[in-house]
């Protein structure tokens, strides 16, 4: 199964990126997760819709060619960043050329507070309702305290890896069984 992972921030050391990269090597053997930089999307403008800026045309074509997508992203003003929306208002338009209708869905959020970017994971359920995407609810991943599981751009962190590993299992299972 071919999975599409974005949403990572696009700062040099991202601890999100760093957790996108940790899942690519953790993934069960069935599932090839890909990580997409989102970073050269433009501002969503619904004048380009019937020309579509390349960068979107690909971001489209990516998840369309995807079994399923994985967002990993960080928690910004206790929400979705804001390029991440962005990306997902540009892919889900124009009306009827929905990119992400019937894919299987799952994120990961970290943070370096306490609750590892729950907030946004919760903003990004209410965003996945109008997108049709088939979410996987449970079990969730939120990665605390990330600035500590991070260094020279790898995740080190021991029972984090752990998780994420168990994590993708659960989200391989669920696209299997549904």
């Amino acid at each position: 199964m071919d999975v599409l992972t974005f949403g990572f921030s696009f700062r040099r050391d991202s601890y999100s990126r760093a957790v996108a990269e940790a899942c690519v090597e953790l993934a069960p053997e069935d599932l090839k997760i890909k990580l997409y930089d989102i970073k050269d999307i433009p501002l969503f403008n619904q004048d380009n819709e019937k020309d579509l800026p390349e960068s979107v045309k690909s971001f489209k074509a990516a998840i369309k060619a995807s079994d399923a997508i994985l967002i990993v992203m960080p928690e910004y003003n206790y929400s979705v960043p804001g390029y991440l929306k962005n990306a997902i208002d540009y892919a889900s338009r124009p009306y009827g050329d929905n990119s992400f209708y019937g894919k299987y869905a799952a994120m990961i959020t970290e943070s370096i507070g306490i609750l590892g970017g729950s907030r946004a994971q919760y903003h990004m359920r209410q965003i996945f309702v109008p997108l049709g995407v088939k979410e996987m609810k449970r079990p969730e991943l939120f990665i605390p305290f990330i600035h500590e599981k991070v260094s020279e751009g790898k995740l080190v962190d021991k029972q984090t890896r752990i998780n994420i590993a168990e994590y993708l299992k659960a989200f391989r299972d669920f696209i299997l069984n549904r």
